[in-house]
């Protein structure tokens, strides 16, 4: 029974050696993707809702952009606050502004999907490029690299949305930890020719995909999800690259309580509920194999089998899963996290189990 136990281990084993070798290698051991600067004209959205004080500090960091022909429009989702006011007063200051204001819609109320739709049929330009109210870019070059990624075939781009550092704070590690992460498998997969998702804070594609996918309707019943379920419906290997030079990163502020972390975690989980049957078996398949391990592994020990099998194969796991994410990392600038693999890949793991768990009780609040 142990010899059985063990080759199934080995299965385990197997697996996440695939995902991190074949996959995420895809995109941690890849060469900078050499891209010509294009001035294609942009329209940057950013949909708010109650983001009064962010949409004060971060819009004229995009407004400042080094790019010769963009719009930034700006959309006010129902705000009870001072959002419109301060939007109206950034209109008037930037003649490259274009405001929409949308009202509560008996039909469509609370869902972010129907303001940014609005959004996008008010804008003027061909491409339009994605972040949030509470991001900023990295660098007044931010435009210019996502959209030198366009080209005749590559109409969507996968940029990274990254967390602001917190001196101090593990659980800023874990959660930016867990973005890399992900941004690692997202753009693996779109390198590999399958994309399945991509990252609201940070991405662009040609304004005739939305057209022509008819927008949001198909999703338009989950309360949020514009940018996931978006790519997960249109993005193909022909028509998706990936951005990850530091110069196209946005940022904004991570969640300040494990309590906020994990309710944003529980939409995350829920969407990909939501996507196609092949998007989600890879992406639970990775999950089962990560829960696995280190269950087997103990498991395998605690029974009595030979360590002298079990031992390597766990220190040859982690010295592949360690080396590949630390390449990721590193590209998308996050090398201090990677210190704290062990400990913080295993309270991943359990957290996500208990997201899954907490997912089938109550569904998440998608969108305020």
């Amino acid at each position: 029974m142990l010899n059985i136990t063990f080759y199934i281990f080995i299965g385990i084993t197997a697996i996440q050696l695939f995902y991190y070798l074949i996959v995420f290698g895809k995109f941690a051991f890849s060469k900078p993707d050499k891209s010509s600067p294009k001035k294609v004209p942009v329209s940057v959205i950013v949909c708010a809702k109650n983001e009064a004080e962010n949409l004060k500090k971060y819009v004229p960091l995009i407004a400042e952009q080094n790019y010769p022909d963009f719009e930034i429009v700006l959309i006010d989702d129902a705000s009870s606050d001072e959002t419109l006011d301060v939007l109206e007063e950034f209109e008037q200051q930037y003649s490259n502004i274009r405001l929409v204001k949308v009202e509560n819609n008996e039909a469509f109320w609370a869902n972010k999907k129907f303001a940014v739709t609005l959004g996008i049929k008010a804008a003027t330009k061909d491409y339009l490029l994605f972040t949030d109210s509470d991001c900023y870019p990295s660098s007044k070059e931010w435009l210019s690299q996502m959209s030198a990624q366009f080209t005749q075939t590559k109409t969507i781009v996968l940029g990274y949305g990254a967390y602001e550092k917190v001196k101090r704070s593990f659980l800023n590690k874990i959660i930016r930890f867990d973005e890399m992460l992900r941004a690692t498998q997202y753009m693996s997969w779109a390198k590999m020719g399958s994309p399945y998702t991509g990252e609201g804070r940070n991405m662009a594609y040609k304004k005739e995909e939305f057209f022509n996918a008819n927008g949001f309707m198909s999703h338009m019943h989950v309360r949020s999800g514009e940018d996931a379920m978006f790519v997960n419906q249109v993005a193909t290997g022909k028509n998706t690259t990936v951005c990850y030079t530091p110069e196209s990163f946005t940022y904004c502020p991570p969640k300040k309580s494990f309590g906020q972390w994990f309710a944003q975690k529980k939409r995350q989980v829920y969407l990909h509920s939501q996507f196609k049957t092949g998007d989600k078996i890879k992406i639970r398949l990775f999950f089962i194999a990560q829960l696995l391990f280190p269950l087997f592994a103990a498991g395998l020990l605690i029974a009595g089998f030979d360590w002298m099998f079990i031992v390597p194969v766990i220190g040859f796991r982690y010295l592949i899963a360690w080396l590949t994410i630390g390449y990721s990392a590193s590209k998308l600038k996050e090398k201090d996290v990677i210190y704290w693999f062990p400990f913080i890949e295993i309270f991943l793991i359990f957290t996500q189990l208990n997201v899954y768990i907490s997912n089938m009780f109550s569904k998440p609040v998608l969108w305020k």
